[in-house]
């Protein structure tokens, strides 16, 4: 059975897609079977994995709708072993729509009951909010990925956060783990860099990964050209940074490279 992990900060531009994008990809090219579910209406995986969004006609909205099977809504990427359920700003009316629907919480999860053993892993790339839809990723999931930029307010919002998966774990997913901390958009150059890596270890010991994401041009180019960091610079900092990071994914899982 697949294992699901959800990448999610209710704040924005802390790296959740660019994280979501190139560690589904590094996953899959290190031979695991991979299903990526973008969960944002913004529905930037998608085209940053080279979906046409503008033509799209079915994805998460009509998964969490139940108005299609998984097997119907899933789409085979250019990268290898990665499957996407794509996104489209339809998504923002199902926060709406399925506030009154009976189990609302666990429409996503039963969603993909029926594909689940067809992968290794299955990410979900969350929207920047703490919405319905977030709840239905933290409801589905087996753990979660937090990154968190090295800047000015970095743990701003983290203990909301926290605190959203701590009454999901006692109401909806008493299973739901942290997978880890993961420290984004470093900059060696800087003390507050610095600092932030410090104070992120020193608050929350043993919950960070090892593997930091440095700030990387290639990395903020490549979803303009559709392509994971991989694909389109494989020798860039950020490759390394997410190849890195996979292993140590899989390490932490148990899980033979």
């Amino acid at each position: 059975m697949g294992k699901i992990i959800a990448i999610a900060n209710q704040k924005g531009g802390v790296g959740k897609t660019t994280t979501a994008i190139n560690l589904s990809a590094a996953v899959g090219i290190l031979e695991k079977k991979v299903l990526l579910i973008d969960a944002d209406p913004q529905a930037n995986a998608s085209s940053g994995l080279g979906i046409d969004i503008e033509t799209l006609e079915h994805g998460t909205y009509e998964l969490l709708e139940h108005v299609l099977p998984a097997k119907d809504v899933i789409l085979k990427t250019d990268s290898p072993n990665l499957d996407i359920i794509p996104s489209h700003v339809d998504l923002v009316a199902a926060e709406i729509e399925l506030v009154d629907v009976d189990n609302r919480e666990h429409l996503l999860r039963l969603a993909l009951e029926s594909v689940r053993d067809e992968y290794d892993y299955i990410f979900i790339d969350c929207a920047p909010s703490l919405g319905l839809i977030t709840l239905n990723a933290l409801t589905s999931a087996d753990s979660v990925i937090i990154p968190i930029q090295c800047e000015y307010f970095a743990l701003e919002g983290l203990g909301k956060l926290l605190n959203t998966i701590k009454g999901v774990q006692q109401h909806h997913n008493t299973k739901l783990d942290i997978e880890g901390l993961l420290l984004t958009m470093f900059d060696s150059r800087l003390r507050l860099s610095n600092q932030v890596v410090e104070e992120v270890k020193t608050h929350f010991p043993n919950m960070v990964f090892e593997t930091i994401i440095n700030r990387n041009v290639r990395l903020s180019e490549s979803p303009s050209y559709g392509e994971s960091i991989i694909k389109y610079d494989a020798d860039s900092k950020g490759a390394e940074n997410y190849l890195h990071l996979a292993h140590e994914f899989l390490k932490n899982n148990n899980d033979s490279i």
